[in-house]
């Protein structure tokens, strides 16, 4: 059938009519109630999560109800909480299920060329369930006082500890496991049982820690938040994991394991930096096992766009883990010539929020391998940067380090693979390496993020 053979003018043309799934929210913003013509007017708060994944949008709306008092019709002069509750982990438990068994939708959405689920897409929905998890731990149920904004501060680290089947029913629980003055951890484990209906003991495939800090929304200060009563023996544990994992960050902050390059220190750098200057100086004679760091680099940029914000109008923390992601993958897959297979994510901070608008660049490099035969390590490091072209500035808002490996299947068809030593250029980058080893082999020795 030829298309094109109606005449340019010619009635014959069927438009087809695209309906929104919702009625605008500002034509009558405050209900929520079935529209005249039978649609449900959703709050405006409501809107963004129809930009993300089906989960991530069911996280926000559950987090919604708390707030949709405050959005639809917001108390003049509401004061904040004035008593703070006693709460149990067991009181902010949550759990979300993919029904990836029967949902062929949802499991062709979070599903990868290896048939496995996007560990960028299960960030999104980390980093939603978490902040779901915080907002019921933090809401008094009274309608009568203005809610906390609460925020994404850190992720303490996210660690797979086996593959995640796409095919599989998967479930995410989470709880506060600590709390601080205005800061609340919380704990997720991701569980995935290697049959349908067993009740394997090992069934938890990737777990992480995530902090988040509250502010008041209106002063935009450090707010305080609900206590935590933890009951059983674990939930002791965890909070005792949890607080010494505190102590150890307001150490960093205060430069307390701050170390100064003396003495062995010096001999570490010299060594890092002896091979890289063979490469500056005398590429010819470089080891050929080896590679600059400077040469790993990849890059992206993006403006940062009204679909990507949260309920709170910033940009969603899990799409900037998201695209974090999959740089990181996309730089591992080049440096190592095989598809990589992830780890985890080490500490992540959010220095800085990035709003709509903002221009984004994310760079990434291969800061430090590890030749290790049965597993070699490539460590990733991706600076997200907002970047304002109009004011000449340029801060950094998160900087995130993956860990790699490759998948043992596509190394075994390759005859004599090997990853490649990085060696830096410059006593900066040997410095940082040296920082982010030690860092690594701190947080190993004393358990955290295991």
């Amino acid at each position: 059938m030829d298309l094109n053979s109606s005449p340019p003018n010619s009635n014959s043309n069927t438009a087809i009519p695209v309906v929104s799934t919702f009625s605008s929210p500002f034509e009558n913003p405050a209900s929520v109630q079935d529209g005249p013509n039978g649609s449900t007017r959703k709050p405006i708060s409501l809107w963004p999560g129809m930009y993300q994944s089906p989960v991530t949008n069911a996280l926000w709306e559950a987090r919604s109800k708390i707030f949709e008092r405050f959005f639809l019709d917001p108390p003049k002069d509401a004061p904040p909480q004035s008593e703070l509750l006693n709460k149990t982990p067991a009181q902010s438990r949550t759990t979300i299920l993919y029904n990836f068994s029967s949902d062929y939708i949802l499991r062709e959405q979070y599903r990868d060329p290896w048939n496995e689920v996007r560990i960028g897409k299960l960030l999104e929905d980390l980093d939603a369930l978490a902040g779901t998890i915080s907002v019921k731990h933090c809401s008094d149920d009274d309608c009568t006082t203005r809610p906390l904004l609460l925020v994404t501060a850190s992720v303490d680290k996210i660690v797979l500890k086996k593959p995640i089947s796409v095919d599989i029913d998967l479930n995410i629980v989470g709880a506060v496991i600590w709390v601080g003055r205005s800061s609340i951890e919380i704990q997720l484990e991701v569980t995935q049982s290697s049959k349908e209906g067993s009740d394997n003991s090992d069934s938890v495939a990737l777990s992480a820690n995530f902090i988040f800090v509250a502010r008041d929304s209106k002063t935009g200060k450090a707010a305080p938040v609900n206590r935590i009563s933890p009951e059983t023996e674990r939930e002791k544990l965890l909070f005792e994991e949890a607080e010494a994992r505190n102590n150890l960050r307001k150490r960093k902050r205060g430069g307390g394991d701050k170390r100064e390059f003396e003495n062995g220190e010096v001999n570490r750098l010299e060594t890092l930096l002896a091979e890289g200057r063979i490469f500056c100086d005398m590429p010819a004679l470089a080891d050929r096992d080896s590679i600059l760091l400077r040469d790993t680099r990849l890059e992206n940029s993006l403006i940062c766009q009204p679909q990507q914000r949260n309920i709170h109008g910033r940009i969603f923390g899990g799409f900037l883990m998201h695209r974090a992601f999959e740089l990181a993958f996309s730089t591992a897959y080049a440096f190592a010539g095989l598809v990589p297979y992830f780890l985890e994510v080490d500490h992540v901070d959010f220095l800085r929020p990035v709003d709509v608008g903002d221009f984004l660049r994310f760079k990434s490099c291969v800061l430090y391998t590890e030749v290790n035969p049965d597993q070699p390590l490539i460590n990733i490091e991706v600076v997200a940067h907002v970047t304002r072209p109009e004011l000449r500035s340029s801060e950094v808002s998160n900087t995130f380090y993956f860990t790699f490996t490759v998948r043992p299947e596509a190394k075994a068809k390759k005859n004599g693979f090997r990853i490649l030593n990085v060696v830096p250029a410059t006593e900066e980058e040997a410095r940082h390496i040296v920082d982010r080893m030690d860092s690594q082999a701190l947080l190993s020795t004393r358990g955290f993020g295991k």
